[in-house]
C-alpha cells in the first residue's frame, strides 16, 4: 500500500511531508444499531452525536455478530477464522480456524503501524486470547506500547476480573471506581502523554459498555426514570419513525414484527422491573458517551484534532441473552466488591443496577435496540451484524454531517488505518509470511467516492451464514436453509426471494462455500461435536 498524495507532495522533493495522522479507534460492546442519538435512539449521546456532525456516518456497516470474532477481525483486517478465532477464545477446537487464539501469522493494527513510526496504546477489553498464564497474545506482545483493561470478555463494572496495566495485574483504585470511567480516563491520559511526542499515535479504546451485567451509577439511572413506561413496542415504533426522518433507513423497508418470543407490552408482566432493565442499559450507553467525550476532549486539548482520524463502532447487535440464576463464569464474582453476595440472574424481584446484581436486558429490549432489523448478537441477519460507524477527520472529510450508504465491514478498518498513515502492510511477522489483508480502505467513502473493488462480504458464526454482494444478501439461520434478500428494496429481510431467484441463490451459495474453504470455516456441527 503506497502513500497517498494528501499526506505529502510527490512532486516537490524538498517539501516536508505532512505529519501522519493520529488514529483513535473506539468500540462499544453489545450495542444495537439504533441506540445512539445520531442513529435514531432516544438515549442521550451528545458527544457521539457531535462527532457524527463533524464527520460522516455509515448506514451499511457490519461486524461479525459476536465479541471475539469481531475483535480478531477488527485488529487484523482478516476474517475471524483466518485469525484462529472462528468462535470464542474460551472454547478451543482442533481446527485451524477455531484455536481460540490469535494466529502468529496475523498482524494487529498496532504491529502494522509501528514500522510507520506510530506510538500505540490501548484501553479496554482485549478478548482475543485465552485467559491463562501465557501472555504471548496480550496487547504488549501484540504491538501496543501501553495497555490498561481486561484480557477477558464480560466483567463486573465495579470490580472487573483480569484487570491489567501493561503486563501486570491491576485493581480498582478508588471507592467510586466504575470501569467505563476508568477506560476513558486511561485513554485520555495516553493521549495527553503522546501529544507531547513527535511521532503520531494509534489509540484503541474498547469499552465494555453496554454489555451485561446491568451496572450503572444511581445518578445515571435516575435520568431515565419513567422514560420506558410505554414499553418496547412504542420504543420500536418511535425509533423507526425517527430513523426514517433521519434517512438512516428507507421508509419502504417495513419495521420487522415484534419477536415472536416477546409479549406485547400490554401483556408483559413485571413492568416496573422491565422498565428498570432498559433504564440501566440506557445509563450504561450514556456513561460510555461521556467517556467518549473525555477522549475527544483530550484530542482537542492536544491541538491535533484536525489531523486525527477518529472511528467509532460496535462489536455486534443488541444481545438477547437472558441470564439465569445458575449463570457462572470467570466474569461473575461470588461477591460484590463490598463483600455482599452476588445476586445472579434476571429475577424480577431484584432491581438491576447495583454492584451486587448481575442481570441482562434480554430479548424484549434487544429487539428494540436493533430496530428495525431482525435477530440479535450471534446471528448474521441484519440485527446481529449491523453497526453504527462514525468517522471524523477534519483535515480529510470536507462534507460533514452526512451519510454514506456504501457497505463496509470491520475487516476494512486495518486497510483504512494503513491508508490514512501512508503505510504498507508488512509481508511477515516473526519470520512467518503474513496472511494477506481481506479488507478495503474506506477513505474514498470519506470523499463521497465509491470504494474500489468492494466485492462480496462474508459471515459465519455458530453455523449462521451469510454473504452480501452489492444489493443482494444470502443468509441462513442454523440449521435452516438459505434465504435471499434484496437489501435495496427490503433491508429488514421480510421477503425471502430464494424461490423467485434460484439461480442467484445457488451462485451466491457457491461463493460462500468457496470463501469458507479458503478461510478455514468448518461445518458448525463438526466444530461443536469436536
Amino acid at each position: 500500500m503506497t502513500r497517498r498524495g494528501f499526506l505529502g507532495s510527490a512532486a516537490g522533493a524538498m517539501a516536508a511531508p505532512a505529519r501522519r495522522p493520529n488514529i483513535v479507534l473506539m468500540m462499544a460492546d453489545d450495542m444495537g444499531f439504533s441506540d445512539l442519538g445520531c442513529y435514531g435512539g432516544e438515549i442521550r449521546t451528545p458527544n457521539l452525536d457531535a462527532l457524527a456532525q463533524r464527520g460522516i456516518r455509515f448506514t451499511h456497516f457490519y461486524n461479525n455478530a459476536r465479541c471475539c470474532p469481531t475483535r480478531s477481525s477488527l485488529m487484523t483486517g482478516l476474517y475471524s477464522h483466518q485469525t484462529g478465532i472462528g468462535h470464542m477464545v474460551d472454547n478451543p477446537k482442533p481446527f485451524p480456524g477455531y484455536t481460540g487464539d490469535l494466529s502468529p501469522r496475523c498482524l494487529t493494527i498496532a504491529e502494522a503501524l509501528k514500522p510507520a513510526g506510530y506510538r500505540t496504546m490501548m484501553s479496554g477489553k482485549w478478548h482475543v486470547t485465552p485467559v491463562n498464564r501465557s501472555k504471548h497474545n496480550w496487547p504488549l506482545q501484540r504491538g501496543f506500547d501501553r495497555y490498561y483493561g481486561i484480557i477477558h470478555g464480560a466483567a463486573d463494572f465495579f470490580n472487573p476480573v483480569t484487570l491489567t496495566r501493561d503486563n501486570e495485574p491491576a485493581a480498582p483504585d478508588r471507592p467510586d471506581y466504575y470501569f467505563t470511567d476508568a477506560i476513558a480516563e486511561n485513554a485520555a491520559n495516553y493521549i495527553r502523554d503522546a501529544a507531547g511526542k513527535p511521532e503520531p499515535y494509534f489509540l484503541y479504546t474498547a469499552f465494555t459498555a453496554p454489555h451485561w451485567p446491568l451496572h450503572a451509577t444511581e445518578d445515571d439511572i435516575a435520568r431515565y426514570g419513567g422514560r420506558y413506561r410505554d414499553g418496547w413496542d412504542a420504543l420500536r415504533a418511535e425509533r423507526h419513525a425517527r430513523m426514517v426522518r433521519m434517512e438512516l433507513v428507507d421508509r419502504k423497508w417495513p419495521l420487522t414484527p415484534r419477536d415472536s418470543g416477546v409479549p406485547a407490552w400490554t401483556e408483559a408482566k413485571d413492568k416496573e422491573w422491565q422498565q428498570r432493565r432498559m433504564e440501566v442499559y440506557a445509563a450504561q450507553v450514556e456513561s460510555m458517551d461521556r467517556g467518549v467525550g473525555r477522549v475527544l476532549e483530550a484530542v482537542r486539548a492536544s491541538g491535533q484534532e484536525q489531523n486525527t482520524l477518529i472511528l467509532f463502532l460496535a462489536d455486534n447487535g443488541g444481545c438477547a441473552e437472558e441470564l439465569g440464576p445458575k449463570a457462572r463464569g470467570l466474569h461473575i464474582p461470588a461477591k460484590a466488591r463490598d463483600g455482599r453476595p452476588m445476586r445472579v440472574g434476571n429475577d424480577p424481584a431484584v432491581m438491576p443496577g447495583p454492584g451486587d446484581t448481575y442481570q441482562s436486558y434480554g430479548k424484549p429490549w434487544a429487539n428494540a435496540s436493533n430496530t428495525p432489523f431482525r435477530l440479535y448478537k450471534h446471528w448474521v441477519h441484519e440485527g446481529g451484524i449491523s453497526t453504527p460507524l462514525i468517522a471524523s477527520w477534519p483535515d480529510r472529510i470536507r462534507k460533514r454531517g452526512g451519510l454514506t450508504h456504501q457497505p463496509g465491514h470491520l475487516i476494512d478498518i486495518m486497510s483504512t488505518c494503513l491508508d490514512a498513515a501512508g503505510s504498507r502492510y508488512p509481508d511477515s511477522r516473526q519470520s512467518q509470511p503474513s496472511i494477506p489483508l481481506e479488507g478495503k480502505s474506506l477513505l474514498p467513502a470519506f470523499d463521497g467516492r465509491a470504494i474500489p473493488n468492494r466485492g462480496a462480504i462474508f459471515w459465519e458464526h455458530e453455523g449462521n451464514r451469510a454473504v452480501r454482494q452489492d444489493r443482494w444478501k444470502l443468509a441462513s439461520r442454523h440449521p435452516a436453509g438459505w434465504e435471499l434478500y434484496d437489501l435495496r428494496a427490503d433491508r429488514t429481510e421480510t421477503v425471502d426471494l430464494a424461490a423467485r431467484h434460484p439461480d442467484r441463490a445457488t451462485a451466491m451459495a457457491a461463493m460462500w462455500e468457496d470463501w469458507a474453504k479458503r478461510c478455514q470455516v468448518e461445518p458448525w456441527d463438526k466444530v461443536r461435536g469436536a
